[in-house]
């Protein structure tokens, strides 16, 4: 959908150089019992797989059934998913307690106020104590939360008390971020836990332990570091690269390094250094959830994100790809030596053959992030001007929306309030609320089923929220900026956007940073008027082109939550008849929220918003004061288009 990827996928088909789009029709048909998710490697007895349709096995040699073998990939799935979003956040813990110690170089404690915050959360004493003192407290329990043995993890008390209740009742509540995701692996092995229902079960435990931990804490403790974001204003996709200036992209999801790279790519010394070299200067961009994060806080432009990163290097431009973890395609190693960028890799967990290694590490983060806007710099000379294809298109955006803004978006600066989102559902200005998350996927037209539910959603006075990847779709399309409301939202929404002055959907920030939504819909809770949970809650969540385990875990912490969830793919569980109907009907009965598996965008939407109408009924609220037509066409159908070009 994005004309700045179809642009650089036949620049990268005339060089004859593959993309993942050329990968994944290389890989047609797809394994179909992979896609129903009845194949099992969890021992050496097989692989096994169970035949859906013929005469073939129906059990694996162990006896295994194939929602038993669906089960156990499902929540090895979460693990995973758990895991990489709660390693992350280990990291950030690692960080600010460095930082406490004096240890670091480049990092320091800019958001004081949420330091204190969290102390008074975590019962750390703040009175007539220093800073880091506190801080250091602070990251301790934050890591004491990934160890923990019993108890319940801190961070889930902020959720509403019958939220609470139902988890503790169903034995949900995550005794420690670790211990869950090892008892998945434990229970997945040959001959442990063979019930579905109890293995999901153990997956939603696990899966808490991310959203309500892990992800939790990495944002909570990026914000103690880094501060708070607030809306900033900046630009979107590919033509934000540069043909006079050094191009130095970061890519991949921790703020650590990146943060830095910031503060290095602004130095005086770096810049002369780059003009030195025939450069007009330098220019930082990023791919993917690192650039969410520096974007929020510092308006570095986003080049694009998941499926872009390879474009990226074919755009010629590109001096240097700096990358840590999660979402790095192995295909960046071979890629580069088709042009003269250097692709860096930084994290000791992530290393790629035939790519240059500069380890990493808090204590040395500025002089390291120096040294690699050096070697960018350094690099700009070998620029082939052959080889130079950058498009044209780049679109503004505001991001950098959380739940602490929300309060003083809609109350002003000394009435930091709630009370006017409530009112606007109560009074049937805003239909309710929808996080629309996750990743791209080449199965799926790039960036389309993105774009087109955050259109029919808003077109129907639903106020969309958004992070990661799919934020920088709706971003590259024009939709997070206060002048989207008056081309594509409903009357009522747009009411609302007027008055605050706010795009009509917002940008929250990376894939850890859905823990924002989670902070968001408590406070909406704890105002008032709209029931007592989560799950009395007009809102909903959609992954329309999610492809990853993250993915997987942030869909079941949604659920489990009470957030009624849509997937554009469904998990690969199909071949399994009765978890199938279990995820999808039976959790309802027992968290009050259940998956929908629909790849159609507008079919998703209608999903989401009977769903949303359903939710409001029970809450006995005013009817919609702005009701659209059923089958009415979009208020605007491509007069955005110009502004996009």
């Amino acid at each position: 959908m994005d004309k700045a990827t179809q642009e650089m996928k036949k620049v990268a088909e005339k060089k004859g150089i593959e993309t993942a789009w050329d990968r994944y029709e290389k890989m047609i048909p797809q394994c179909g019992f992979g896609e129903l998710g009845i194949c099992c490697r969890n021992c050496v007895m097989g692989p096994c797989r169970i035949d859906p349709f013929g005469e073939g096995a129906k059990e694996g040699i162990c006896g295994a059934t194939a929602d038993i073998i669906a089960a156990r990939n499902l929540v090895r799935m979460i693990a995973a998913g758990a895991a990489s979003h709660s390693d992350h956040g280990r990291d950030v813990a690692h960080t600010l307690l460095a930082t406490s110690e004096g240890k670091t170089k480049g990092y320091s404690i800019k958001g004081k106020q949420k330091l204190y915050d969290l102390a008074n959360e975590l019962n750390v004493k703040t009175e007539n104590r220093k800073i880091e003192e506190i801080a250091h407290d602070v990251a301790e329990k934050c890591f004491a939360e990934f160890g923990q043995q019993h108890g319940e993890l801190q961070f889930t008390h902020r959720a509403p008390v019958k939220r609470q209740e139902i988890w503790r009742k169903n034995k949900f509540t995550p005794r420690g971020i670790d211990r869950e995701i090892v008892e998945i692996m434990h229970r997945t092995h040959i001959g442990v836990d063979n019930d579905h229902e109890n293995l999901i079960k153990q997956g939603i435990r696990a899966s808490l332990g991310d959203g309500w931990g892990g992800s939790m804490i990495a944002t909570d403790l990026s914000d103690v570091i880094f501060g708070i974001p607030e809306p900033i204003r900046s630009i979107s996709n590919l033509g934000v690269l540069k043909e006079d200036e050094v191009n130095l992209v970061v890519h991949g999801h921790e703020p650590t390094l990146s943060d830095v790279i910031v503060s290095a790519a602004t130095d005086k010394e770096l810049i002369e250094l780059a003009k030195q070299y025939g450069a007009k200067g330098i220019n930082l961009a990023g791919i993917c959830c690192t650039a969410n994060e520096i974007l929020m806080r510092h308006g570095i432009p986003l080049a694009g994100n998941f499926l872009q990163q390879e474009l990226a290097v074919i755009t010629g431009v590109v001096d240097l790809m700096l990358v840590d973890v999660q979402c790095v395609m192995p295909a960046l190693s071979k890629l580069q030596s088709c042009f003269h960028t250097k692709v860096i890799s930084t994290s000791p967990k992530a290393k790629f053959p035939g790519v240059e290694h500069v380890e990493f590490s808090e204590e040395e983060a500025l002089p390291i992030a120096k040294k690699i806007v050096r070697m960018a710099i350094e690099n700009y000379k070998n620029r082939k001007k052959e080889l130079v294809n950058i498009p044209k298109e780049k679109m503004e955006l505001v991001a950098g929306f959380t739940s602490e803004y929300v309060f003083k978006m809609l109350g002003g600066k000394y009435r930091s309030t709630y009370r006017p989102l409530n009112d606007a559902i109560i009074a049937g200005r805003i239909r309710g609320v929808v996080g629309i998350v996750g990743c791209n996927n080449p199965k799926i037209k790039y960036d389309w089923a993105h774009i087109t539910l955050a259109k029919e959603l808003i077109k129907n006075d639903v106020l969309v929220v958004v992070t990661g990847c799919s934020a920088m779709a709706d971003a590259k399309a024009g939709l997070l900026v206060p002048e989207a409301a008056k081309e594509y939202a409903g009357k009522g929404l747009l009411e609302i956007c007027e008055a605050v002055g706010c795009p009509p959907v917002l940008h929250m920030g990376s894939c850890v940073d859905i823990s924002r939504i989670l902070t968001t819909l408590c406070n909406v809770v704890s105002e008032g008027g709209l029931g007592e949970d989560i799950s009395d809650l007009p809102v909903a969540a959609a992954a329309p082109e999610w492809m990853s385990e993250k993915a997987v875990s942030i869909g079941f912490y949604a659920v489990a939550s009470g957030i009624y969830t849509v997937l554009g793919i469904p998990f690969p569980i199909l071949g399994g008849k009765e978890i199938t109907e279990f995820v999808t009907k039976g959790l309802e009965n027992i968290v009050g929220a259940n998956f929908a598996f629909e790849s159609d965008p507008i079919k998703a939407a209608e999903l989401i918003i009977k769903h949303l109408n359903k939710k409001r009924e029970a809450l006995k609220l005013k009817p919609m004061m702005y009701e659209p037509p059923v089958g009415a066409a979009s208020p605007v159908e491509n007069k955005n288009e110009k502004r996009n070009n």
